[in-house]
């Protein structure tokens, strides 16, 4: 028990070390406080340069809200709970496996750290992405992640921050899902990890934001707004009413697995989903419902 106690504790310590290192700039290329601040000014910055909806406002309905969910969830959350509980799992597996004497290691297919850099990143991007699309597919199909998810869904009009609007629940399911089949690939470096994070969280926001961009032949591979935004659309056709479109960076396994639908330009639909008059509105409110709910 000391064991998981002292982990929990280090988590704790090392992650607001980091914060402090970030905000007072003593980091470099890992320091995602200012990298998420760059990102989002820049993608805010299109939004006024190459609006889609004209009439949306820079500061959209909710527009203080997503931003209070951007910082709390990629920061905060971090802090609260999340590395202390990432970090406790992983030993308590690995505790389990010893018990049954494997470890960890027993299960790994392959070791990336002898792969060229670009194959490393490549292989890394699409294994995460892959396992968050096919995560993002369980949010939508059951019931009980579905109250979580909500939370996300509850956009009325898209902008780039709408991106880190979601239930502190979702990372945790998130990276239980991504634990395995990293592990069997042996460890990434953390500046492998920071070039994924900070690509997957650009096209994060562009995905989200108010900008009239599909990115042409490349729409087949990336996600993109055009295709994202029907994935929040509160009308969703006869026999695909647990969604569609659940491409998080890229486009290209909804079309592979039949989950993409583009009908027409998604411009002015209604987001949302049914029932949402009976949702929060407020930040503590929408972290509540999923335990409200009966």
């Amino acid at each position: 028990m000391n064991k998981y106690i002292d982990i929990i504790k280090n988590s704790y310590s090392n992650y607001w070390n980091y914060i402090k290192q970030s905000v007072l700039m003593e980091l470099n290329w890992e320091n995602y406080f200012y990298g998420l601040i760059i990102i989002s000014l820049v993608v805010w910055a299109l939004e006024a340069i190459f609006p889609w909806r004209k009439n949306q406002s820079l500061f959209r309905k909710d527009f203080w809200l997503d931003v209070f969910y951007m910082f709390f969830n990629f920061f905060l959350l971090n802090l609260i709970v999340l590395i202390a509980l990432s970090n406790s799992a992983a030993a308590i597996f690995n505790d389990i496996l010893g018990v049954i004497g494997l470890s960890i290691t027993n299960f790994q297919i392959f070791d990336v750290n002898t792969f060229p850099l670009w194959l490393r990143l490549f292989v890394f991007f699409i294994i995460i992405d892959f396992v968050q699309w096919f995560t993002h597919t369980l949010l939508h199909k059951f019931e009980f992640l579905w109250n979580f998810h909500k939370v996300h869904h509850s956009v009325k009009e898209m902008g780039f921050a709408a991106h880190l609007r979601y239930h502190w629940m979702e990372p945790v399911l998130y990276n239980s899902m991504k634990y395995i089949p990293l592990a069997i690939m042996g460890g990434f470096t953390a500046q492998d990890v920071a070039i994924v994070h900070f690509f997957n969280i650009t096209i994060g926001h562009l995905n989200h934001a108010n900008i009239n961009w599909n990115y042409g032949f490349l729409k087949y591979i990336l996600n993109n707004p055009k295709m994202h935004i029907w994935h929040h659309a509160k009308e969703l056709p006869e026999g695909r009413k647990n969604g569609v479109n659940f491409g998080i960076t890229l486009s290209i396994w909804d079309y592979i697995f039949k989950t993409n639908y583009i009908p027409h330009s998604g411009r002015d639909i209604e987001l949302g989903f049914d029932g949402e008059e009976d949702f929060p509105k407020d930040f503590l409110g929408q972290e509540l419902y999923p335990m409200n709910k009966k």
